[in-house]
């Protein structure tokens, strides 16, 4: 009985010696195609090569493809360990023509090796083609002399074949196996197709046309092959089994499983051990192609198929982790086929011990709610959908975690009650919303997040993807279309594109698309609920809904977001480690070209902490440390020290960032956040601080600048000094003495200055001077001095009262186009005249409001500076009034 092994390399050899070059398989992560979380068939890595983007070396391949479908449409996350043939990874085995052999060959390949090199039974096979395709049909009936019963024909999708609403395309055709009729179900086509009993071994695509519009389809000029045989099917048949967990490498993992559990793989705890042979292969692979647990994208992804094994392992009774134990069984059974596991092997078990001893609180917590709630239930019952939902919000339990818990002991969950506190949660939201204020504005989106729900956000590993449009707005309102010159709102299914939240500004970019559409992404913003909205101006072409449309961000000026977002985190800890940790973010705010960090402190910085602040970022960045993160507990984040921003509300689980020059050792920074960050802290390359200031009582602002914003500024620093050095003719280092002379000389000059205007204002000031008024007998001098600042105005007064003795002084000075007015009144006479009110007097006059003071000595002005000796007038006839009284 042949192993997994013999038979993968049976199939690349069979094609080889047929002129096939053997081509290894391509990473989990697709290259080309940004519209994929993962490779999920074998063509992914030929996409542009089947369509003709791509001269390759050579025109026909063979591989053995490793895939994950697992996210998105391509789903089998839910049915994996309840049935024979669903998994999360399988290996998919292709042969792919580039314009060489067509149809004829393809079927002739594909009926010898199942037949002669394989040696299974004609009796046994039966195939599919599209029921137009007759071509396909009578080269069956040549090669292979099966009856027409055993050729069916199938007028759906599934026979036909297409990369997207335009492009390559064709017709397929399927080998099926029948395992007999021992096992229920009917072939294909007919009512009960749904059985077990015919189960497809091989797909062969005749990619023969293009899709040019919807009604047009063209020949292409060289057709193609592209073929997929799963590998765990073929094996499984080829070792008499039905059962694709019955194979020798299942087997081997289940055994595994089974040890290092002490559980026996009976009952329903075979469905969990098959569950996790399953998950660790998948887990394992994408470890080693460099996916990380997250809360994002393919880490999500990621980490939900580890917690479902998790669970599994719980369920049976594990106290202690067990995935990390299982991962030497895998290399042993698949490292020698794919090496990156074997070079990845230390990492992956660090990582599953990591993520499995971090989850099992919470998971021990959940479950254990879980139980509480469901012991309560009877068989066919169902469990309430708050407490599905509380499971989903607190303990990040997603909703099909639950009901797989549940399915077991025959429960169900209440998905309508679940959802019915979704929603609940959404009306929340839209209560607290905290957005425009625009009744209307946020009424649409919360319409739009009912239809949609939250953008798929990429932009953590991805700076372009191909998306579906889903909703063009303008002025409020949706539209089907918008055309060139046109400014409106997009959102898409999904988008590299981060939209502007935690400070950082969102990013800006490009869409295009194969109908023609050329645009420019001004500006992304994140709605509550996970909404990314594009603001898009469309320079040429259209945009219509449903388009798929290609998004590119501005990576030059992401890369620089990320420097300043990354430098902040930097400045935080070190703002931290030399002032104190009563330093906590109030603000911040990182744009491509600075960053501002606002921060809770009680006094100006020394220029030598801003130095050592500033010294002690460039050194960490010099360590060219790692940045990691990671998804936990917002509770456990800042349990174990993580910092969380000011006035955010977090979810259950959080994303941390952490910034360490090793991966074991204590980390320098470590906060809560969303935004993109570099991947190691020497891209920042230098940081300088540009200014530090207050912005209210207790909270200090520091700006800075890093990478090449930080090398022009320096570059226009050293250009001032150079330029002053020249207007002031001596060199850099005599600068500052230089200035400080200057600077000595100026306030000598002021002195001299306010002598001559006091001796000019002052001047033959006397009793019988004829600018000296005598009011009912008072004393009363009024005079414009303009060019005196207010400051000086009440010097002069002060003087003038000291020699008249006994009086009231007024002058008023016009400087920057305002009129400033100070009253002075002797001591004697305060019972009778208020300065204060003499000076509102003359406010009045001026276009001014109020005016302030004592009763001795007043202040104010106004912008009317036409209207000073009429200010003048008002006061001495109040003067003239109240001598009267």
């Amino acid at each position: 009985m042949p192993t997994v092994n013999e038979i993968r390399a049976h199939f690349i050899h069979y094609f080889e010696k047929n002129g096939h070059n053997p081509v290894s398989s391509s990473p989990l992560i697709p290259h080309n195609d940004p519209t994929l979380m993962f490779t999920n068939a074998g063509m992914v890595q030929f996409k542009n090569a089947l369509t003709g983007l791509e001269k390759l070396s050579y025109d026909r391949a063979v591989t053995a493809q490793k895939c994950v479908r697992a996210g998105g449409k391509h789903n089998d996350l839910d049915n994996v360990g309840y049935t024979a043939r669903h998994h999360t990874f399988f290996e998919m085995l292709g042969n792919f023509s580039f314009g060489d052999y067509f149809k004829d060959q393809a079927i002739k390949f594909a009926w010898d090796l199942v037949t002669k090199e394989f040696g299974l039974s004609k009796e046994r096979l039966l195939v599919t083609v599209y029921a137009d395709d007759n071509e396909a049909e009578s080269l069956w009936k040549k090669i292979s002399g099966l009856s027409s019963n055993n050729i069916i024909q199938i007028n759906t999708s599934d026979n036909f074949w297409a990369m997207g609403d335009t492009g390559p395309c064709g017709p397929c055709s399927e080998i099926f196996y029948d395992h007999g009729p021992s096992i229920e179900g009917g072939p294909p086509g007919s009512a009960n197709e749904d059985g077990n009993r015919f189960v497809e071994i091989w797909n062969l695509v005749f990619m023969q046309y293009e899709q040019v519009n919807h009604d047009t389809r063209i020949d292409l000029p060289n057709p193609a092959i592209d073929t997929g045989m799963g590998l765990e099917r073929i094996s499984a048949i080829l070792q008499g089994e039905h059962d694709n967990y019955n194979i020798d490498l299942f087997k081997n993992l289940i055994d595994a499983s089974v040890k290092y559990s002490n559980t026996p793989a009976e009952n329903e705890k075979l469905i969990s051990h098959r569950v996790i042979a399953d998950h660790i292969r998948s887990g394992a692979f994408l470890l080693a192609d460099g996916v990380s647990p997250s809360n994002e994208g393919r880490g999500y992804v990621l980490r939900r198929i580890l917690r479902r094994a998790m669970r599994h392992a719980h369920q049976m009774g594990c106290k202690e982790p067990l995935l990390h134990l299982i991962i030497p069984t895998l290399v042993s059974e698949m490292g020698d086929v794919y090496p990156e596991l074997k070079r990845a092997e230390s990492m992956i078990i660090d990582t599953l011990l990591h993520e499995e001893t971090s989850f099992q609180k919470t998971l021990s917590r959940g479950l254990h709610l879980l139980e509480q709630a469901s012991t309560k239930l009877n068989p066919g019952e169902k469990l309430d959908g708050e407490v599905a939902f509380q499971l989903y919000d607190t303990y990040g339990f997603p909703l099909d975690l639950t009901e797989d818990a549940l399915r077991a002991d025959g429960k169900e969950v209440d998905i309508q009650g679940f959802n019915d506190a979704m929603n609940k949660q959404k009306d929340d939201a839209r209560a607290n919303w905290t957005g425009s204020g625009e009744i209307g504005t946020h009424e649409l989106w919360f319409s739009i997040l009912d239809d949609f729900g939250a953008t798929d956000f990429l932009g953590y590993e991805l700076y372009s993807a191909d998306a579906n449009v889903q909703v063009i707005i303008k002025d409020g309102k949706r539209l089907k279309l918008a055309k060139s010159g046109e400014e409106v709102i997009v959102i898409f299914n999904q988008s590299p594109f981060y939209g502007e939240a935690g400070g950082q500004l969102g990013d800006v970019g490009y869409l295009s698309s194969v109908k023609g559409l050329d645009a420019k992404v001004t500006n992304t913003q994140v709605i509550t609920g996970g909404l990314l909205i594009h603001t898009i101006k469309i320079c040429s072409g259209e945009i219509n809904l449903e388009d798929v449309v290609n998004l590119k961000v501005d990576a030059e000026r992401r890369q620089r977001l990320r420097n300043n977002h990354s430098a902040t985190h930097l400045l935080h800890a070190s703002l931290r480690n030399r002032l104190g940790e009563h330093v906590t973010q109030k603000g911040s705010l990182v744009a491509d070209d600075r960053l501002r960090f606002d921060f809770s402190h009680n006094k100006s910085i020394s220029i030598k902490d801003l130095n050592a602040v500033e010294s002690e970022v460039n050194a960490q960045i010099r360590t060219n440390s790692f940045v990691a993160t990671r998804l936990m507990s917002a509770e456990k984040a800042i349990e174990s020290g993580a910092l969380a921003l000011f006035g955010e509300k977090y979810g259950s689980e959080v994303r941390v960032v952490s910034i360490c020059e090793e991966t074991n050792t204590e980390p320098y920074s470590t906060e809560l956040c969303g935004g993109t960050h570099v991947k190691r802290i020497g891209e920042i390359g230098f940081f300088k601080i540009i200014s530090e200031s207050a912005t209210a009582a207790g909270i200090r602002r520091i700006e800075a600048v890093t990478g090449q914003e930080a090398e022009h500024y320096f570059i226009s620093q050293e250009n001032l000094i150079r330029k002053s050095s020249s207007l002031l003719k001596v060199s850099p280092t005599e600068l500052p003495g230089r200035i400080a002379a200057l600077i000595d000389e100026k306030k000598q000059l002021e002195i001299d200055i306010k002598k001559a205007q006091t001796q000019i204002v002052t001047g033959g000031i006397s009793s019988d001077n004829s600018e000296t008024k005598a009011i009912n007998g008072i004393t009363y001098i009024g005079r414009i001095v303009n060019g005196v600042s207010p400051r000086d105005l009440r010097g002069l007064v002060d003087k003038i009262k000291n020699e008249i003795g006994t009086g009231i002084v007024t002058l008023i000075s016009i400087i920057d186009e305002k009129a400033s007015l100070t009253v002075g009144v002797s001591k004697d006479l305060e019972e009778k005249f208020s300065a204060v009110d003499l000076v509102k007097c003359a406010v009045s006059e001026l276009g001014g409001k109020g005016g302030g003071g004592r009763f001795d000595m007043a202040q104010g002005g106004g912008p009317d500076t036409e209207k000073v000796p009429q200010a003048l007038k008002v006061i001495e006839e109040e003067i003239r009034k109240k001598s009267k009284l």
